[in-house]
């Protein structure tokens, strides 16, 4: 990382200038708000101790300077008894508007670009320290899902490796489950036939951001486990009917789960994108898509968008296809990546569970250090 080099004053700025030639502006406000002194930060917590909206509008440092060894600028603000003291990784990180919101982007995998190697891993290497855990985590991070091998056919394993990420969230179905086929269950999971490329949760305002399938017993034919990359079918879409891709994003399809004993109901476009235009969540399931109503030329163009959508997620060429064995368990970002189920015959034993989506992200941030 480069070091800071010098320092310049404008009226409302600070500006330095980097070893590697670069320079950045920080104006003084911002610089202000983010004050690491006892009095605006507490350290402890990371928490903003600060008033801003107390903050004068055109506030000026009384001083600052340079560290001797530029690892450091050192303001000092009125009312404040000592300095404060931005570092370089923190100046550097921020150098630029929203340069904080910068993320890796993975890349989008295919039938022919996807290989079992770089998805498998061993549940006791995943578990035996944080090393294993984090090539986990980087392995769902980077290719939306992870299949782990080797563990224990019990409903205490998902639950022992979801307390390491963070912990199982409860829902209408419980925390952890184990279950059967179970046409008696009001919904599509439970039943014996083909389930098609789905994100679960289109019915909850904070759809599940991880699920967790452990295979615990298998007598049967036929079942095997279908996974789908949302981020493929984007690159698709933005290709190839780039009309559907903008409908996708702007349509609030509404998903419902009724029985049970309750009604859920949550709307949100197929296509959630972020800040910078990028799609941050794919929430598609077509079983749950509650019934609606545009006007006749908008609903035509959102029925055109989704049978694009949905003839991509049921393309061969696009699926990763695996019968599950017993003691095999599939870990996969519902945000991103579609699951789905071929129809079986016979005796199909399943446990898992749900984790929360800034549960994963917190996990791996952490490990990343």
């Amino acid at each position: 990382m480069p070091h800071l080099i010098q320092l310049n004053q404008e009226p409302n700025a600070l500006v330095v200038e980097w070893s590697d030639g670069q320079s950045s502006r920080f104006p003084h406000f911002w610089l202000r708000d983010h004050a690491t002194d006892p009095d605006s930060y507490d350290e402890r917590t990371a928490q903003r101790e600060l008033f801003t909206a107390a903050v004068a509008p055109d506030i000026q440092p009384e001083s600052a300077e340079l560290a001797e060894d530029g690892t450091s600028l050192l303001v000092c603000w009125p009312g404040t008894v000592e300095p404060s003291c931005y570092t370089t990784e923190f100046l550097h990180a921020f150098a630029a508007p929203e340069a904080n919101a910068a993320q890796r982007r993975p890349q989008p995998w295919n039938a022919d670009t996807l290989t079992m190697e770089a998805i498998r891993l061993d549940y006791s290497d995943v578990l035996c320290d944080d090393s294993g855990l984090q090539s986990l985590l980087e392995t769902i991070d980077q290719h939306g899902f992870a299949l782990l091998a080797n563990c224990p056919r019990a409903v205490p394993a998902v639950e022992r490796l979801a307390n390491k990420i963070g912990y199982v969230r409860e829902t209408i179905f419980g925390g952890a489950w184990d279950f059967e086929a179970n046409e008696a269950m009001a919904d599509s999971a439970f039943s014996p036939k083909e389930v098609r490329p789905h994100t679960d949760g289109t019915y909850s305002h904070d759809a599940p951001g991880v699920q967790m399938l452990l295979c615990l017993d298998y007598e049967a034919k036929g079942g095997d486990s279908i996974m789908a990359d949302g981020l493929e079918i984007v690159r698709r879409l933005q290709m190839e009917t780039p009309d559907a891709y903008r409908t996708l994003t702007q349509v609030h399809v509404p998903g419902q789960y009724r029985g049970d004993g309750v009604h859920l109901l949550a709307r949100r476009p197929v296509l959630r994108l972020g800040l910078e235009g990028e799609v941050v969540q794919v929430s598609f399931n077509n079983y749950d898509r509650a019934p609606f109503r545009l006007p006749d030329a908008e609903m035509a163009e959102f029925y055109e968008a989704i049978r694009a959508f949905d003839s991509l997620a049921n393309d061969p060429q696009l699926q990763w296809r695996h019968l599950l064995a017993p003691g095999e368990m599939l870990i996969f970002n519902n945000w991103r990546v579609l699951h789905g189920r071929g129809e079986f015959q016979g005796r199909r034993r399943m446990s898992g569970c749900y984790l929360n989506r800034e549960d994963f992200e917190s996990r791996l941030r952490m490990l990343r250090g």
